[in-house]
């Protein structure tokens, strides 16, 4: 199979972004050491438990040669009641990116291996030297054309291919997404703009579990679950006619498969029994019952006190 017939079968899965790059030791270790140090991750304690295992793809497969990335667009308008992060307003992504590459991978020679997310892989990283996108301030991969809305899967072979150059690209004196950031959750620490988990409105409504601290409550705004922010002020995802892709909603029909979600004062009193049904499938089942409700009752009280939206 050459890489032309690869990114073929890729394409024809619905994938905007394909690219392939050879497998080699991960190459922002000391950068991953230092943020870890910093205590950038928060409560995400597995981040050091993997660090090992993150070192290089022949801990994930054996012989490894070459890793494919690909991207697939999830955005879409957000609904305006209850504000979810555009990624997991359909079906779980993971799910959608794992069948997709499967159904790749099967076509493909040698040995494989499909990863969507949980692997401990430098996903970006791999992406960026497979030519997907570049490194933004917001340390989101963005692609010049697309911008940022997509999402990233691998398949780890041990086969070689004819491999892509690496992005390139920058967001020079831009700092609108470090200026939009409601609790200053991008910071810039040895040269580097990174992120602050513990300030970060995703974390704290996904990621973290237990009480928000008192001051992160009314930034957090009406924001239930995740956020969009520095991407919705991010020009590169702001549309022009010479680059109408940046702003093109997905195709996929099971990311605009939309569940109806309870409003904020539902969402506050959730029954575990329906927190169960109403997150079969959604990537909103991170949070847990009590976290969903944690945030709802912040959004709540913040609506209630008339905090700006």
């Amino acid at each position: 199979m050459t890489s032309d017939q690869l990114k073929a079968l890729a394409f024809a899965e619905g994938f905007e972004l394909v690219g392939i790059t050879p497998a080699v030791p991960a190459q922002h270790l000391d950068f991953y050491d230092s943020w870890l140090g910093a205590g950038f991750h928060g409560e995400m304690d597995y981040m050091q438990r993997q660090r090992t295992l993150r070192e290089s793809p022949e801990s994930l497969l054996p012989g490894v040669k070459s890793l494919v990335a690909v991207g697939l667009n999830y955005n879409q308008p957000q609904p305006k009641e209850v504000k979810i992060a555009r990624y997991a307003l359909g079906r779980d992504y993971h799910k959608v990116l794992r069948g997709k590459l499967k159904r790749i991978a099967k076509e493909m020679p040698g040995a494989c291996r499909v990863c969507v997310d949980t692997a401990p892989l430098f996903e970006r990283e791999i992406a960026q030297q497979a030519g997907l996108g570049w490194f933004g301030k917001n340390t989101m991969l963005i692609n010049s054309a697309r911008g940022s809305w997509f999402v990233l899967g691998f398949i780890l072979c041990t086969e070689e291919f004819e491999y892509d150059h690496p992005a390139v690209g920058g967001c020079g004196t831009c700092r609108k997404c470090i200026d939009a950031c409601p609790t200053g959750a991008i910071v810039e620490a040895e040269g580097r703009w990174q992120i602050d988990a513990r300030s970060c409105i995703s974390y704290l409504t996904i990621e973290h579990r237990g009480p928000i601290r008192e001051d992160l409550k009314p930034k957090i705004k009406d924001l239930v679950f995740g956020c969009d922010i520095c991407q919705e002020v991010c020009p590169f995802n702001t549309p022009r006619p010479s680059q109408p892709l940046r702003a093109e909603h997905t195709s996929c029909d099971e990311f605009l498969r939309l569940r109806t979600w309870p409003d904020i004062e539902s969402l506050v009193n959730l029954e575990e029994s329906t927190w169960d049904d109403l997150t079969q499938g959604s990537p909103v089942r991170r949070a847990g019952v009590k976290g969903l409700r944690r945030n709802a009752l912040i959004v709540a009280e913040n609506r209630a006190k008339g905090t700006p939206r």
